[in-house]
């Protein structure tokens, strides 16, 4: 990480954003929905939930050098005997229509995407707002061990554009212990969406002394995500991601940046779980 970018971290240690803190909110309740929405047990089935918090640091906005620190939520709850759930680091919060434990699976999904502020990036290049993406995933399981999904998102409000990510994961799981997981991403947008991230018009040329530059949709950046979540005891334990994207073709080429920003994007998040038993009478 540069010195900038530490730094700036520093500073968000000592300021929460509303919108992160809606975020990890609606991450739980939301969790928590997808937890619910499978079949219901047999009677006398006790469940496990387990609740964690930790910290998480991410880019800014798009294409930044500097980093946001937040809350990283966790939340599972199933069935005395059930496998540890399996969700992405970077995946949108969804409801699977068919039950957690379908093969194939689909329904609607929700992603959050915090404001980019010209004062962080350092120029006026104009202002992204907060949005909230909404749409849907698709999945399947083609081996217990490797899982293939896609989502396809429009923003609402902020940036107002088609996003979407394919991504596959191998699952390597101990028991109930352990389970890791790392996998290839693939992340897409259209046009709209490069251009309020990417892109200077000619009005921020003249402001900024950068080329004007009107970049394409398609495929932006590739990368790759891993989790690991760690029982270290029946009550304790612990769940962690790290991820990394690279800005290419277009993206990679903007002139916001090259100058102000990285086309390396690096994402990890770091937490303590607790696990109790809810017993059914």
């Amino acid at each position: 990480m540069q010195p900038n970018a530490r730094s700036q971290v520093v500073t968000e240690m000592k300021r929460t954003k509303c919108a992160t803190i809606g975020a990890a909110a609606a991450l739980l309740l939301c969790t928590a929905a997808q937890a619910q929405a499978g079949d219901d047990p047999p009677p006398g089935r006790d469940r496990l939930v387990t609740i964690g918090i930790g910290p998480q640091i991410f880019p800014k906005y798009p294409g930044a050098d500097t980093y946001q620190l937040a809350p990283l939520p966790h939340f599972d709850i199933r069935h005395v005997g059930d496998p540890i759930h399996f969700s992405a680091p970077d995946q949108g919060t969804g409801i699977g229509l068919l039950g957690a434990g379908s093969r194939v699976d689909f329904g609607p999904v929700v992603r959050l995407q915090g404001k980019r502020k010209e004062k962080d990036v350092g120029a006026p290049v104009g202002n992204v707002g907060f949005t909230v993406e909404a749409g849907g995933f698709v999945q399947a399981w083609l081996l217990p061990s490797l899982r293939l999904r896609a989502e396809a998102r429009k923003g609402i409000g902020g940036h107002k554009a088609w996003v979407g990510s394919l991504g596959a994961d191998a699952v390597i799981r101990d028991k109930d212990r352990t389970l890791f997981s790392l996998g290839p991403r693939l992340r897409l947008s259209d046009a709209r969406y490069q251009r309020a991230y990417f892109g200077v018009t000619p009005a921020a040329a003249l402001r900024t002394g950068l080329p004007a530059y009107a970049p394409r949709g398609g495929l932006y950046a590739v990368g790759a995500e891993t989790s690991l979540v760690h029982q270290f005891s029946p009550i304790w334990g612990m769940s962690a991601y790290a991820g990394y994207d690279r800005l290419i073709r277009d993206a990679g080429d903007s002139p916001i940046v090259r100058r102000f920003g990285s086309r390396d994007q690096f994402s990890a998040g770091l937490g303590l779980t607790y696990t109790f038993t809810l017993h059914r009478r």
